[in-house]
């Protein structure tokens, strides 16, 4: 009899299939492997390649065969990430250009690291200050925006000028500290 027909059978009750489990893993031993899984792609879609990398490489030998093609293919994406060479720059101001690129395509974190990379090597680039402080107007740090920008500025005073053309300030018109900062009261 189909299910349809012993449904509709005069005094007989529907049972209905049982639910499927909200996990086909838990409560097994390969529990705590998809967890180390998932937590290896959260650090590989982050961009932390070398953390990823060990974490799969850790998982492999116990992976369950259901995950253990994915853990390869990871860790070959992943050891071509960390392989790959690093960009070289020929001078800060190359270095500068690329960090505004990065920025200029929405890639404010890759252009954070490069601005402060700039800094690392070369502490009183005041076009690196300038540029984070970009960065910060437009990504909304209001604070760190007005420090880097100062910084900048007592470096280069032509910044300044600069920044008062620069419409990626915009967001921060409206602050009284960042008037006073491009229109300072003379003595």
């Amino acid at each position: 009899m189909t299910q349809e027909a012993h449904s509709a059978a005069p005094g007989r009750k529907h049972t209905p299939p049982p639910a499927p489990k909200s996990s086909r893993h838990a409560g097994t031993a390969a529990g705590p492997a998809f967890q180390q899984y998932q937590a290896a792609v959260q650090l590989l879609q982050q961009g932390k390649f070398d953390k990823a990398l060990a974490a799969f490489e850790k998982l492999l030998p116990h992976a369950p065969a259901e995950i253990m093609e994915r853990c390869r293919m990871y860790i070959a994406t992943c050891r071509h990430q960390v392989e790959q060479p690093r960009l070289a720059f020929l001078t800060p101001e190359e270095h500068y250009d690329y960090a505004v690129s990065q920025l200029n395509t929405g890639y404010y974190e890759e252009a954070r690291e490069e601005f402060n990379n700039i800094l690392t090597a070369h502490p009183g680039a005041d076009y690196a200050l300038y540029g984070l402080a970009l960065l910060d107007a437009i990504t909304g740090r209001p604070q760190e925006c007005l420090e880097n920008l100062a910084r900048a500025i007592e470096l280069n005073p032509r910044n300044r000028l600069q920044a008062r053309a620069d419409n990626d300030f915009q967001s921060m018109a409206d602050d009284p500290r960042f008037t006073e900062l491009l229109y300072p009261e003379m003595p």
